[in-house]
């Protein structure tokens, strides 16, 4: 991935379980390193890993404070992908249960409506 492509950046680390766990205990608030790392059983360079990809791809910010790094949520960094997603949201979802009930319905009607055939 390149910087001139931070789209793609998003997608990615959007692609990872862990990354995207830790982007929803960050919609609550600010986080230092180690209590992101407390609900998952890897390291704590693991995390750190996930959480460099993440703010590689603009979705947190880290910083320092005393002896602390603090991640926050970075709203804006989700913006791309969210109009990008957007666009496929201009057609209505599939109603199936809708459908099939009106393919049975409409299938109900031309059983109805074709002449039976005379008995032998």
């Amino acid at each position: 991935m390149t910087p001139d492509d931070p789209l793609s950046a998003t997608f990615a680390a959007l692609a990872d379980p862990t990354r995207r766990a830790i982007l929803g205990l960050l919609l609550e608030d600010d986080m230092a390193v180690t209590d992101v790392a407390e609900p998952f059983s890897m390291s704590l360079a693991a995390i750190s890993k996930h959480l460099q990809v993440l703010a590689e791809a603009g979705l947190i910010s880290q910083e320092k404070r005393g002896r602390v790094k603090w991640c926050k949520l970075e709203p804006d960094g989700l913006r791309a992908a969210s109009v990008f997603m957007q666009g496929f949201g201009q057609f209505d979802p599939v109603d199936l249960d809708g459908f099939e009930r009106f393919l049975q319905s409409e299938l109900a009607e031309m059983t109805e409506d074709q002449p039976s055939l005379p008995e032998e």
